[in-house]
């Protein structure tokens, strides 16, 4: 299809696309398990341009700060951040072999869909005005295609970020600025191409939008609907109810998705939803990029301020569509902010959860030796409100990560992983803990180059990967994809292990108690202002058991006994390393022992990670 541009759902190329897809058999299909995939998250605006291995030099330590060298200097730096840094469709399909060669399997890119015009700070692509449209930042629907072919030839799926609680600021209130007090407001008018609010609050047509109409209001032209916004004015309150199902999003202005949207309204029932018009359109709109790019996934945005009764029609409704099409396994993975993330999974449909909030930050500071591991274990045990009958019901529900753009755990202090000189030491720990515990594993861009961002905003962690005028380290002008860096070579050591043996990805998990002398045995706990020990869990499948180790001393070498299953070994067998990140530093073959069951006496070295089998 030539890369024309289509406003409405209405049209033919837009029908054809739809229903002519369910007679082809050219998609590729999903993968049989989503648990067995290794995602890379990257937002667009900040990955790849296509042309940084040509006509820039690769980042070294001594270009640290050469764009904050005076305070004018710094200030440009900072402001940089806020900005469009000209990341591109083509320049991720250019950089597809650096994530292959890593190990990644699947590439989830942010939302990369028309942005409200004239807007300077949309480069996050959370600000859409036109569903059926790529931004021209990003490129056109036809690189999305192309990017899309491109990663499947190389085995990998490709998973797009989509957003239907809102769209960008596409109206003004009359009078200006509105907050949240549970009534509906008086809209001024539709913005025009120029941003001002000069259209009427209705659908737009040529007499009135203009010659640059597509970039008026909000498209396609059935969402130019008055009822299709809620038009309650600004959350101000994010978990009151009804506010943070009914409020804007600051200037994101909310889409009425239908009724009862609740998921604690008692008087309201998921099972009684009434999709609206907005939610049916938008329903429509997802189904067409996946026929049209041949999509393997979608990571849907700000699930929680949806409500269950709409995320469930969403994901009924695509998971359908993608059926069609031979993909069976079409991955659905919602961002669920708070504590429903679990509750949330089952009642709705979707795959799996982003695993934000108290999963990242258990993740984080038990690799830190901030925090009793059990906290991060005990996330994935037959806790009594899931009513699981034990832990493996887990193993694809959530998408665990150590970073990501938005930090809403930490609050105002957004921060990567190795922002401080702890976590730059600890890195290759808190890799081996994300790839080979329960969960869907992801990779925030930058964390395996060490990206140390860090500041009052969210920019500070969304440092461009080619450079660009806000590269990370406070530099410019200079490229990240090395692949010599030493966790970039690790972390792909440890996905090919974790690819090799089927317990790291579907087995059980048991965190396990350790034991200095051999005799009393207990899970490491934080001591004094951090923990330096041994963290050990196992993953068993049928017979098979694999011990992980990681150490959170920095400074020395741990040894200390580690229990392993008692059934499925007896004493005298030995236990071979499969990895060890130290090189060869790790003893070869370890002898089990009677004690607390059985156990093994592992060494680790400083910051170390090995694998036992």
């Amino acid at each position: 299809m030539p890369n024309t541009k289509i406003l409405s759902i209405t049209e033919p190329s837009f029908l054809a696309t739809i229903s002519q897809a369910k007679n082809q058999q050219s998609y590729y299909p999903s993968p049989p398990a989503w648990e067995d995939q290794l995602l890379y998250f990257l937002l667009p605006d900040r990955f790849a341009t296509g042309t940084e291995n040509s006509n820039l030099s690769r980042y070294t330590p001594n270009d640290a700060s050469n764009a904050i060298s005076t305070s004018s200097d710094a200030a440009s730096w900072r402001e940089a951040g806020i900005n469009w840094q000209g990341g591109t469709l083509p320049g991720i399909k250019s950089q597809l072999g650096y994530l292959k060669r890593m190990g990644v399997t699947a590439v989830w890119i942010g939302p990369i869909f028309k942005q409200v015009p004239h807007d300077e700070h949309s480069y996050h692509g959370y600000a859409v005005q036109n569903f059926l449209d790529i931004d021209p930042h990003f490129g056109t629907k036809e690189d999305l295609k192309e990017l899309v072919r491109a990663a499947h030839e190389k085995g990998l799926y490709i998973i797009l970020d989509i957003i239907l609680n809102h769209s960008g600021d596409v109206f003004e209130y009359k009078g200006g600025r509105k907050d949240y007090t549970g009534k509906k407001y008086e809209a001024q008018g539709f913005r025009d191409a120029k941003r001002n609010a000069t259209l009427p609050f209705e659908p737009v047509n040529r007499a009135n939008g203009g010659n640059n109409i597509d970039d008026c209001a909000i498209w396609p032209a059935e969402l130019q609907k008055p009822e299709t916004f809620t038009r309650e004015g600004k959350i101000l309150n994010w978990d009151a109810y009804p506010e943070f199902l009914r409020g804007d999003f600051e200037t994101l202005k909310d889409i009425d998705l239908g009724d009862d949207r609740n998921p604690g309204d008692p008087d309201g029932s998921v099972d009684d939803f009434t999709p609206s018009a907005a939610l049916e359109i938008l329903c429509e709109v997802y189904k067409f990029w996946i026929a049209y790019a041949d999509l393997d996934g979608y990571r849907i945005d700000t699930v929680k301020h949806m409500g269950d009764g709409p995320t469930r029609h969403l994901c009924t409704t695509l998971h359908e569509y993608a059926s069609t099409l031979g993909k069976q396994n079409f991955f659905l993975v919602g961002e669920v902010t708070g504590t429903r993330a679990y509750d949330v999974v089952e009642v709705t449909g979707l795959d799996a959860a982003l695993g934000i909030g108290n999963v990242q930050a258990s993740l984080w500071t038990t690799c830190k030796g901030q925090s009793d591991p059990e906290n991060y274990f005990n996330l994935f045990r037959n806790a009594a409100f899931l009513k699981k009958g034990n832990d493996a019901w887990l193993r694809d529900r959530i998408v665990t990560m150590i970073d990501d753009h938005d930090q809403v755990w930490r609050g105002g202090d957004k921060a990567r992983f190795c922002s401080d000189a702890l976590g730059q030491s600890l890195a290759l720990a808190a890799i081996g803990l994300n790839l080979t515990t329960l969960g869907i594993p992801c990779i925030y861009y930058g964390t395996e180059q060490l990206f140390d961002g860090r500041g009052g905003s969210d920019r500070y962690i969304r440092e461009a990967m080619f450079g660009g005028t806000f590269g990370a380290f406070r530099s410019k002008g200079r490229h990240f994809f090395n692949e010599d860096t030493t966790l970039y070579r690790r972390a792909g050591e440890i996905m090919k292990v974790r690819n090799q043996f089927l317990a790291l990805r579907r087995g059980r998990q048991y965190l396990r108690e350790i034991s200095a002398n051999g005799v009393d045995f207990r899970y490491p706990k934080v001591s004094g202002d951090r923990m330096r020990s041994v963290v050990a869990w196992s993953r068993i499948l049928a017979d098979q058991e694999l011990l992980c180790a990681i150490n959170t001393d920095t400074e020395k070498e741990v040894a200390v006994y580690v229990t392993v299953d008692a059934k499925l070994h007896k004493a005298g067998d030995t236990l071979d390393v499969v990895y060890d990140s130290s090189g060869g530093g790790i003893k070869k073959e370890i002898k089990v022992e009677k004690r607390n069951g059985k156990a093994i006496l592992v060494t680790i070295p400083p910051t170390g990670f090995a694998i036992f089998r």
